[in-house]
């Protein structure tokens, strides 16, 4: 395939997560009854640009055909992103929703502090988080 550059190539190497908006995605989790996984995230910080890269992982990519997947921009969607804010503004901030919307608090990343900020550079951490999630949220 020939380099075009721009958002749609970076979509595409993404490796074809099905990324959504806020609306359509929860609209569609609560019709399909999968859990959410929010990636609060801003275009400058160097750890978001991180974590993005994460999502090309084959693994991340075959587990999150199960989810439904959301990024939102907390420099675009400020009232939004503070609703998914349980421990802090912090970017990149990765929360479980349950089909109805709501957090599941009690999925995050094993750590005292900055619960929802997963390994930036390592898949399997997230792939935790997302497992996590499966497991207590899918079909509720």
């Amino acid at each position: 395939m020939a380099a075009r550059g721009g958002a749609r190539d970076r979509d595409d190497r993404a490796g074809a997560i099905a990324w959504k908006g806020y609306d359509e995605g929860l609209a569609l989790a609560k019709k399909e009854h999968k859990p959410v996984c929010l990636i609060v995230f801003t275009e400058w910080c160097p750890h978001c640009a991180n974590y993005s890269k994460v999502f090309h992982d084959a693994k991340v990519v075959e587990k999150a055909k199960r989810l439904v997947m959301i990024h939102l921009d907390q420099d675009k969607e400020k009232e939004r992103t503070q609703r998914y804010a349980p421990d802090g503004g912090y970017i990149p901030r990765t929360i479980f929703l349950a089909p109805d919307g709501t957090i599941a608090a009690d999925v995050h990343a094993p750590r005292d502090q900055f619960k929802y900020f997963y390994d930036e550079k390592d898949p399997a951490s997230v792939l935790a988080g997302m497992d996590a999630a499966l497991a207590k949220l899918a079909g509720k």
